[in-house]
């Protein structure tokens, strides 16, 4: 579905920084278009961020978040080359999961 997920990860001083942007609409169902009619709630609710297989951050959101939510967090043990993958699913079902390598 859609632009992939964007994913950049670096390691510095032992830690690995995480930096993910997930393009998405994040519309909360509460708009309306131009016509005064509702656009429907779609939205991200489940995030997953795996390093190596491993799961390393799981997050729960709602349509209070942006669009195109950004998601910026460390973590220790990882080294460049590493698999750092994402993966999200939205309220109406679809899902999308993008891969990158530490660099």
């Amino acid at each position: 579905m859609g632009e992939p997920i964007r994913i950049r990860a670096t390691v510095a001083g032992g830690l690995v920084e995480v930096r993910i942007v997930m393009p998405h609409a994040m519309e909360t169902g509460r708009r309306t278009d131009a016509k005064g009619e509702v656009i429907p709630a779609h939205f991200i609710r489940n995030v997953s961020v795996e390093h190596n297989g491993k799961v390393v951050l799981t997050a729960q959101w709602g349509a209070t978040v942006a669009r195109n939510p950004f998601l910026h967090f460390r973590f220790q043990g990882g080294r460049p080359g590493d698999t750092i993958a994402v993966s999200w699913t939205d309220n109406r079902g679809d899902r999308r999961r993008d891969e990158a390598a530490i660099e």
